[in-house]
């Protein structure tokens, strides 16, 4: 098979017309050829840092979307999965995405769970992990969550760090915020990346240290426009990522878009580039093709070097989307799940009031953390109700792995004025989180994940839209693009309930997210993610 263009050589930073010949699923040679075809031959796009279960799709179904916008690998952090179902669950996700033809590179989850302080289906401590760090087809320790642990020098966690070194295999790191010493201290016990920056400032200064920064643009979390601007002088240590994307973002874009914002505000184009195709190669040692003689045949076909339109992305040599049009086929998805709760009544989310203010999470929209504030919630004989008016909701969290009492705690910037909505994505142990207007639509929503055993729903008086996800509690085992219409659909009916929040359903998966500062809500209390401790919602001194 021959491919004709202009051939982007990345490393040489130069434009040439000609050919690549492809034999047996490699580039046997790329030669020079005026008056080939005035289109564009450029090494496919690597997300480098990603959950598929966040997608909502299983990774076989990922494939068949992501091809479309040139995407043909992904760094794949299965922590959500394994906090699940611990390996059988990092077991699954291989064999699914080995069925199609894409490149997945899975890392060991080295944080399942996340933190003591929440309810996880499964445990793997450093044994667990060092099983999956010795197959060839775990490239990496995922990232190091427990930051703290890193810095206070936990045994258990500098284990896992050491069992990476010794199987050669890179750390990635997770580190929000941390700054001066600190970051130095966390980078030095052998973290090599992090995703997590928000401000220009801090990932300068991680930069500096000697971290690799990942530029971070997916369903919740946009960290591409404060970042952006470092990528001119440090174009080598610098890629993308999406972390979390579910699928109706998915359908309309990858990596493919920021490239094209990159390359919009006038950065060289090679060295955009070469932070979306190339170095994560580098970096995790990735047999992904570069478009060079004796590579695996991974490439892609654009219009032009402006918009990026992808015409066609090859995979080992197949060609696996053409013209906006997924050509791999569909697999049939076996159903993995843990799963163990009953149902529960609009009386076990009661908040008894205390003295003084309450504790409120402050939601923002495009970000994972979040800010505590304070209010005076309404109180109704002698009992915390959702206030509307103040914005100020019911959140609560139910452990899906065993019963007892749910978690309630007050939340602010949902917006809803009707209804609640919930869900069984709730990073990082995926119990099942709602927030709602009243103690009834809460008791219905969370019902009705239990009934189904995974899920996200939306629901006010008689009106209900649930999205199943039998797997896991995490993915569908439906087409992607039909998962896509239906979370559209679902998430169009939450914001017609008053949210304003650009993602609804995936903001609402990291509330109980405590790694992730400021204040979060797990199925076991109210935590302060900054203190890393437990608060009350209710303090007289407050």
């Amino acid at each position: 098979m021959i491919v004709s263009g202009h051939i982007v050589d990345i490393a040489n930073k130069q434009i040439f017309q000609g050919e690549v010949v492809i034999q047996d699923g490699r580039i046997g040679k790329v030669t020079r050829k005026p008056g080939a075809s005035d289109r564009f031959i450029i090494p496919g796009f690597i997300d480098a840092h990603v959950h598929i279960e966040s997608s909502m799709l299983v990774p076989s179904e990922f494939a068949r979307l992501a091809v479309v916008h040139g995407t043909v690998a992904t760094v794949s952090d299965p922590h959500e999965i394994a906090n699940v179902l611990g390996i059988p669950g990092v077991d699954f996700m291989i064999e699914n995405g080995n069925q199609v033809p894409f490149h997945f590179f899975f890392g060991a989850p080295s944080c399942v769970p996340a933190t003591s302080f929440e309810t996880a289906g499964a445990r793997l401590d450093a044994p667990g992990v060092e099983e999956l760090l010795k197959r060839t087809e775990i490239r990496y320790l995922a990232e190091m969550m427990n930051w703290p642990g890193v810095l206070n020098g936990d045994a258990l966690v500098h284990s896992k760090i050491a069992l990476a070194r010794k199987y050669g295999k890179v750390v990635d790191g997770h580190a929000p915020g941390l700054m001066g010493e600190q970051a130095i201290k966390y980078m030095e016990a052998g973290i090599t990346t992090d995703h997590e920056c928000v401000t220009l400032a801090e990932a300068l200064h991680k930069l500096k240290a000697g971290m690799k920064i990942i530029i971070r643009e997916g369903s919740a979390a946009r960290n591409f426009e404060a970042l952006i601007d470092l990528l001119p002088d440090h174009e080598d240590t610098m890629m993308f990522c999406s972390d979390d994307k579910h699928p109706d973002s998915l359908e309309e874009g990858h990596i493919n878009l920021l490239v094209k914002r990159a390359v919009a505000k006038g950065i060289d184009v090679y060295k955009v580039l070469k932070a979306a195709c190339i170095n994560p190669i580098h970096h995790y040692g990735l047999p992904v093709g570069q478009l060079r003689a004796g590579d695996s045949a991974d490439f892609i076909v654009v219009d032009n070097l402006r918009d990026f339109n992808v015409e066609s992305t090859y995979i080992k040599g197949m060609l696996v989307s053409e013209n906006g049009k997924s050509m791999i086929g569909r697999v049939t998805s076996q159903i993995v799940n843990n799963f163990s709760v009953r149902a529960k009544i609009a009386s076990d989310f009661k908040l008894a009031a205390g003295k003084g203010q309450a504790r409120v999470i402050e939601a923002l929209d495009g970000q994972l953390i979040t800010k505590e504030i304070l209010c005076t919630p309404r109180v109704v004989d002698g009992f915390v109700e959702s206030d509307i008016d103040q914005d100020v909701l019911k959140i609560v969290v139910v452990n899906r792995y065993n019963d007892q009492a749910p978690a309630v705690a007050l939340i602010r910037n949902f917006g809803l004025r009707k209804g609640a909505i919930a869900s069984s994505v709730a990073h990082d142990s995926h119990n099942i989180i709602a927030v709602g207007v009243d103690d009834d639509s809460i008791s219905r929503a969370v019902n009705k994940i239990i009934e189904v055993k995974g899920g996200v729903v939306a629901i006010h008086g008689n009106h209900e839209l649930i999205l199943p996800l039998p797997v896991a509690g995490l993915m569908s085992i439906h087409d992607g693009y039909e998962v896509a219409r239906k979370y559209k659909d679902i998430d169009q009916m939450a914001k017609e309930m008053g949210s304003a929040l650009g993602s609804p359903f995936m903001t609402l998966s990291f509330m109980a997210l405590l790694v992730i500062p400021s204040l979060k809500l797990s199925d076991q209390g109210l935590f302060d993610g900054d203190a890393f401790e437990f608060r009350e919602c209710f303090n007289a001194d407050l």
